[in-house]
């Protein structure tokens, strides 16, 4: 299985890190990526006999998403994600030098299925600020990765590469020459929305305008 592993790495253009071997499940066509928001599945298995079960995005009732570079904490998942296809299902098993921030990761994502705020109760801090500050997640399973950090077997699948510009971006998710562009836009649509006696939703965009600027100062 080893043997096969690493053959099926090679015939990635991506290259891996050792600490990551891919089993490639079900294949289908290339996406493109930059900035793009990435829609999976995602099951959670412990290296051990039984693989157990961890977290299962399916049983949760949503696919999760992240935005590429956009520093979401388990950096490995983004690598790991830009080297499917959608529709692609595969298997990497991670060492625990890319684990140890997956407690803090599925305690976040457990409670934005649950409805509530996955930030709530948390100091300003980075992520590994947060995991040596608190004893316990909530989760039994979770403080036991937290205690002892170990290798994840990650079984993905890859259902959707939004491009960037199809879908209205945060403040949050711009670069600072991104922002800047889309000042003068918000003020346009301002203006337009002016003329038109709607001067609520025009009020919303000056809003916009001016909190963009404050953020790229």
């Amino acid at each position: 299985m080893l043997q096969k592993c690493k053959k099926l790495r090679k015939e990635r253009a991506k290259c891996f890190s050792p600490h990551c071997i891919l089993n490639i499940l079900l294949k289908n066509q290339w996406p493109l990526y930059m900035s793009s928001e990435l829609v999976f599945h995602f099951q959670t298995l412990l290296d051990n006999f039984e693989r157990t079960v961890i977290d299962d995005s399916r049983l949760a009732g949503r696919p999760a998403e992240i935005f590429v570079g956009k520093m979401f904490k388990m950096e490995v998942w983004e690598t790991l994600l830009t080297s499917m296809r959608v529709g692609e299902v595969a298997e990497f098993w991670c060492d625990a030098i890319h684990t140890g921030l997956y407690p803090i990761v599925s305690k976040g994502m457990r409670l934005i299925a649950q409805g509530k705020d996955p930030l709530e109760g948390q100091r300003h801090m980075c992520g590994m600020g947060n995991l040596f500050h608190y004893h316990s997640t909530g989760f039994p399973e979770l403080d036991e990765l937290m205690r002892t950090p170990q290798p994840l077997i990650f079984i993905m699948e890859l259902l959707q590469v939004r491009d960037p510009m199809s879908y209205q971006r945060e403040s949050w998710m711009m670069e600072k020459d991104e922002k800047l562009q889309t000042v003068p836009v918000l003020h346009m649509q301002g203006n337009a929305l002016v003329q038109q006696k709607k001067y609520r939703d025009a009020a919303s965009k000056y809003k916009e305008a001016v909190l963009l600027l404050k953020t790229v100062q």
